[in-house]
């Protein structure tokens, strides 16, 4: 079986802990103790998320002054090397030594008119207080919106729309090696006026990058692991209820939230209905039952009725 794995930023690091190298390694570990449970009999493509790791890149270039910080894509690619490079050595580790592994640095076409662009809404990097923000906009020509009693930078957050590795990655995937790729949602890139490549000062949301990473690849099953064990309806109440299964139409009718479960559940959705075929979301530390199908939200447009657990 073909399966994509979307590991949330959750997988690289944990909630409030510093962005030291030995964190993000000490999770790298744990993360892909879980994946090498479903490595055997199975093709496997990982994804993952950035966000933290490219703040910190900006932070310290920002720190020096004497050359201006590097664009998100650039930062965006570094973080892939940087991501992929750790995910194979802990997963090779722990598989047999004949498994090959390939950590591809992944171009994702988006739209230059896409009304993203018109309207900023991703946030990254620190945060700041009001006065420098606004001195960071007019020096960089940032766009910022509040976050809390702070200000941080906001970019565009465009739809992928084209993957331009896809070719090598089929080859590598065929031939039985672990691919690793499509870091942070790809390194977003546009056609220029003259029909050139460009990259772009964007963040492409990394779950709906994976369905479209999954779909073009032809996987079986998409896995969108995360820190909670599914999706759930009424969560943080006493009446949270933990969805089993459903379909993209049910799902449709409910409101998830846009910064959390929201991006997730339209990713499932879309790759179902595209392909019909499952996607799972759920916790890394049950991904031996969601391969089996016994946990995690399976989004399915053969489910029965919207069911829960």
């Amino acid at each position: 079986m073909r399966i994509a794995i979307a590991l949330g930023g959750n997988a690289l690091l944990r909630r409030g802990e510093p962005l030291s190298a030995e964190n993000q390694r000490g999770n790298v570990r744990l993360a892909c103790t879980q994946i090498a449970k479903v490595a055997a009999g199975n093709q496997l493509v990982i994804a993952h998320g950035n966000g933290p790791q490219v703040g910190l890149l900006a932070l310290q270039g920002a720190a020096y002054k004497d050359v201006a910080s590097y664009p998100l894509d650039v930062l965006g690619a570094e973080t892939e090397g940087m991501i992929g490079y750790m995910i194979e050595q802990e997963l090779g580790n722990l598989l047999p030594l004949e498994v090959p592994f390939a950590t591809l640095l992944t171009q994702v076409e988006v739209d230059a008119a896409d009304p993203a662009f018109a309207a900023p809404s991703k946030p990254i990097g620190p945060v700041y207080t009001r006065a420098d923000a606004e001195r960071l906009a007019a020096e960089k020509g940032w766009s910022i919106a509040a976050d809390g009693e702070h200000f941080r930078r906001v970019v565009a957050s465009p739809r992928p729309k084209r993957i331009f590795e896809l070719r090598p990655l089929s080859w590598l995937l065929e031939k039985g090696c672990v691919v690793i790729c499509a870091g942070g949602g790809g390194i977003p890139v546009r056609y220029d006026a003259e029909g050139k490549l460009e990259g772009v000062e964007a963040v492409i949301d990394k779950d709906l990058c994976s369905a479209l990473l999954a779909r073009q690849l032809e996987c079986d099953l998409l896995v969108i692991a995360t820190d909670v064990d599914g999706v759930y309806l009424d969560w943080g109440t006493p009446d949270k209820r933990a969805i089993a299964q459903a379909r993209p139409d049910d799902l449709d009718a409910l409101d998830f939230a846009a910064g959390s479960m929201g991006p997730k559940v339209q990713a499932a959705c879309e790759f179902a209905r595209q392909t019909g075929k499952p996607a799972v979301i759920g916790s890394l530390a049950d991904i031996e039952a969601i391969v089996a199908g016994s946990a995690g939200t399976r989004v399915d447009l053969g489910a029965a009725a919207l069911t829960y657990r």
